[in-house]
């Protein structure tokens, strides 16, 4: 049996537009992110400054636009002086927060050469867990001050003579966990975060400020801390973050698999909250939401044998942490997830993927050996790639499927995006038993379609995944057939993430004639 659903889209109706930093990244100093990641000097793909050229490639590749840094975790104990300066004369120091051992081999300098390199935006992040105001205002002064300072002065003696010029900063990392280096209450967070982003605008007024949100939504501060923390820096921050991590449990992957709508409610939420708290930028626009920490995470596994494991052994520098080998189910949910997070466009400015390299990422390497696309790199470089212009409006019927974390989903979710005359559509299947034929319907569509999609490869199940010798999961063509003068029809099969391209004729003036009204 196949079932069937309908999406009809409307090219001149528009959402929002496509922020490019929804395309974001995150590296953070934990586990073999940087080290043995992106950096292995002595690899035959090294270049002179340690950083490996397939690696980089890759990163090409996947098409991200902003990289979050150093951390995560890691910030909350970080000395940002420890990574600038001759490397010879950099402080070998202990990482509390993954029980490793840092050796500032790659420091704010030698980052944000390589994020230039790879075409990333650097988002800094500044530690407010056991550091707080002045530091973060040294950081920033070091960083985008032009000269005639000791700190500007001193980042010219180091070589960099021009500013960084650094416009993202997060205001530290998950400060109301207790697990965070220097946790927090709301208030006590909120007023650390207001008097720094205070200062900061002081240093240079042009920064962009993330205020930090809960942790996940589980937590149980969720809601009050954010009314907190918006209450303390509302016309301070022009964002406030959420992290959001998905895993499968073994006996409920329809769950597992609804994680995009999931997404969708804590989205919802927390722009309730923004709009309840009146919460404004700088700017007097509402305070947007920077998902940034966001994936699918075997947390279960992590926080009942990893964790334990880690934090009773040595000091390691570089050991292997949270190295998930992801699934064609992984993939699918990671595009379904980048679905959810175009339709919110309206209200979420940027999103970072974590992390790029090794630690629960897209791009896998050995120490001196091969760098490789894991499952979950196609949705995002494809999505990345197509999703530029304007979110449309898309009307989607579809049949729904049972749940037992998230009630009745629906079985088939999409968005779609408009740059001129194409038209990109983003569409997952979420169903494990049957394929779904879907109706397309778009006024104006010209012969011109492309489609790809990604489902389990021929003869493997949806647990099969690419590893350093055998890379059998990825994107192959989809038969795309004229339904109508207005329509085409293609076939998903079970757990499917597929990617179409279209062509549309334009409106007279050449433009979409229409705006979405933003809704209350």
């Amino acid at each position: 049996m196949t079932r069937s659903a309908r999406i009809v889209l409307s090219p001149d109706v528009l959402v929002a537009p496509v922020p490019r930093r929804l395309f974001g990244t995150f590296v953070e100093h934990m586990g073999r992110c940087v080290y043995d990641g992106i950096y292995e000097p002595g690899h035959a793909a090294a270049g002179p400054d340690g950083f490996r050229a397939d690696v980089a490639d890759l990163v090409r590749e996947l098409g991200a636009t902003v990289v979050r840094y150093p951390g995560g975790n890691f910030v909350s104990g970080y000395r940002w002086e420890d990574g600038v300066g001759p490397r010879d004369e950099r402080p070998v120091r202990l990482d509390a927060a993954w029980h490793s051992t840092e050796t500032n081999e790659v420091g704010l300098h030698e980052f944000a050469d390589w994020a230039a390199s790879v075409g990333l935006e650097l988002m800094e992040a500044v530690n407010l867990g056991t550091r707080g105001v002045a530091e973060a205002a040294d950081l920033l002064e070091y960083a985008n001050h032009s000269g005639g300072t000791a700190l500007s002065d001193r980042r010219r003696a180091n070589g960099r003579d021009e500013p960084f010029d650094i416009r993202l900063w997060c205001l530290g990392n998950e400060m109301d966990g207790p697990w965070q280096i220097g946790h927090k209450t709301a208030d006590e967070y909120g007023r650390l975060a207001a008097e720094t982003a205070r200062l900061m605008r002081f240093v240079d007024p042009r920064v962009e400020l993330v205020a930090a949100g809960s942790s996940n939504h589980e937590m149980p501060t969720f809601g009050e801390w954010e009314r907190t923390v918006l209450r303390h820096t509302s016309g301070l921050v022009d964002h406030i973050s959420v992290h959001a991590y998905y895993e499968e449990s073994p006996d409920d992957p329809a769950s597992f698999l609804a994680s995009g709508a999931a997404l969708d409610r804590y989205l919802d939420e927390v722009a309730e909250i923004i709009d309840e708290v009146g919460a404004r930028a700088p700017d007097g626009s509402p305070v947007r939401i920077s998902v940034d920490e966001w994936n699918v995470w075997n947390q279960t596994r992590w926080n009942e044998v990893d964790k334990p494991r880690v934090f009773t052994g040595d000091w390691p520098v570089a050991p292997r942490l949270i190295e998930d080998a992801y699934t064609v189910t992984d993939a699918v949910v990671v595009g379904s997830l980048l679905i959810t997070l175009l339709r919110q466009a309206e209200r979420v400015s940027m999103a970072n993927l974590a992390q790029l390299v090794n630690v629960i990422a897209p791009i896998r390497t050995e120490p001196g050996g091969p760098a490789w696309r894991q499952t979950t790199f196609f949705p995002f470089s494809l999505t990345a790639a197509a999703a530029t212009g304007d979110v449309i409006a898309a009307d989607i019927d579809s049949a729904t499927l049972p749940t037992a974390r998230y009630g009745d989903v629906p079985s088939v979710d999409a968005v779609a995006t408009r740059d001129g005359d194409v038209v990109s559509v983003f569409v997952v299947h979420r169903g494990l038993d049957e394929p779904v034929t879907v109706d397309l319907d778009v006024a104006g569509l010209t012969d011109d379609a492309t489609a790809v999609v990604l489902t389990a490869p021929a003869g493997a199940d949806r647990h099969a995944t690419n590893t350093a010798d055998a890379q059998p999961v990825a994107p192959e063509p989809l038969t795309i057939e004229r339904a109508s003068a207005d329509s085409i029809r293609f076939v998903l099969p079970p757990l499917a993430w597929a990617r179409l391209q279209l062509r549309v004729e334009s409106t007279p003036t050449g433009k979409p004639s229409i705006i979405m009204e933003k809704t209350a």
